[in-house]
């Protein structure tokens, strides 16, 4: 049997998500967008529950098309409310529009929220050697940064642990646990191998 990170419960949405998303390199402006979003949504409460609403999510918001979400109106918002599919928390759901708002222009600055993010570690990922969970930290020096410069241009639901948590799941940080079987290999540990 395979050895995955302690967190990965056996709920067969939970592997998929493990095995084959989190901590991918990400660089689609779309899917940065969707993860940003869902991991705001996710504030207070457990990845499954936002996993679970997910495709509702992705209806909801236009699979995440960010030009899209920017322009919804208050009357969709509100609508958007009464969808017992998603986490319905007035300020997650109006800072989807507000963050597709803040996306549009960060990606007019930097030319993609690709560049933007994985411009923080120099286009490579942070590989990790946690051995256990209790080690893997809640936030970092750097996901305070991002959180604080995010916030600076109108984002919400951004703050240091939510930015965290979206680093691991995009790949900019991987902290896959050192014996699961997803785990990149450092540069030093590589040269152990061989």
């Amino acid at each position: 049997m395979k050895k995955r990170c302690d967190w990965c419960t056996q709920d067969p949405l939970y592997i998929a998500y493990h095995d084959h998303e989190w901590g991918q390199p990400v660089h689609d402006d779309q899917t940065l967008f969707e993860m940003l979003i869902l991991e705001g949504a996710q504030a207070g409460l457990s990845w499954i529950t936002v996993l679970k609403k997910r495709e509702n999510y992705r209806a909801l918001f236009h699979h995440f098309n960010i030009e899209k979400v920017a322009a919804m109106n208050d009357a969709e918002l509100e609508a958007a409310l009464l969808n017992p599919g998603i986490i319905r928390n007035r300020l997650k759901v109006f800072a989807a529009r507000k963050n597709a708002i803040a996306a549009i222009q960060l990606i007019q600055e930097q030319g993609s929220l690709g560049h933007y993010f994985w411009g923080w570690v120099d286009h490579q990922p942070i590989i990790n050697t946690w051995k256990s969970l209790e080690q893997v930290p809640a936030s970092t020096e750097l996901s305070k940064a991002i959180s604080k410069d995010l916030k600076k241009r109108g984002f919400s639901f951004v703050g240091e642990t939510i930015i965290y948590a979206f680093m691991q799941a995009v790949g900019i940080v991987d902290d896959h646990l050192v014996d699961c079987f997803l785990r990149t290999k450092t540069h030093d540990e590589a040269k152990d191998l061989q």
